[in-house]
């Protein structure tokens, strides 16, 4: 199931999922300044710096809400 997709806003995606702001980080991926998310889609941010594993990125953030999602429904 995606969850996250590249037309997504980033201002979205971290506020249903503020899990994803850690790894987004850590893959070059620039989703906050200054406390704030930054402006656009996910697939802009990418496309600006340039990274050439969107595919990577997209599966790994997916990966990480779904996490998220089972582990939320198997504390419940």
């Amino acid at each position: 199931m995606k969850f996250i997709v590249k037309t997504m806003e980033i201002e979205d995606i971290v506020e249903k999922y503020p899990e994803t702001i850690g790894p987004m980080q850590e893959m070059g991926v620039q989703c906050m300044v200054c406390g704030e998310p930054v402006w656009g889609t996910l697939g802009e941010r990418i496309e600006e710096k340039g990274l050439p594993n969107e595919e990577e990125i997209l599966n790994h953030l997916n990966e990480v809400v779904a996490k998220k999602q089972n582990k939320t429904d198997s504390d419940q």
